[in-house]
């Protein structure tokens, strides 16, 4: 379990520095275009390594049973 809750923090760490990166290249769009692209770029990186923390999260989660 220890493991699972050092994924969700990590994942909820990752999140919030995406969102930042996105808020500040949509408020650089307009004044300087290439430090948008950059900001931008770092949040698609960081948005690649969400994912890829969700797939090793969903493996790490036990099975569900129905009964």
């Amino acid at each position: 379990m220890a493991k699972f809750s050092k994924y969700i923090e990590q994942q909820n760490k990752l999140n919030n520095k995406y969102k930042q990166l996105i808020e500040e290249a949509y408020n650089l769009r307009q004044t300087d275009h290439a430090l948008s692209d950059i900001s931008e770029y770092k949040a698609i990186q960081l948005l690649h390594k969400i994912n890829r923390l969700r797939y090793l999260n969903r493996e790490t989660q036990p099975p569900v049973s129905l009964s």
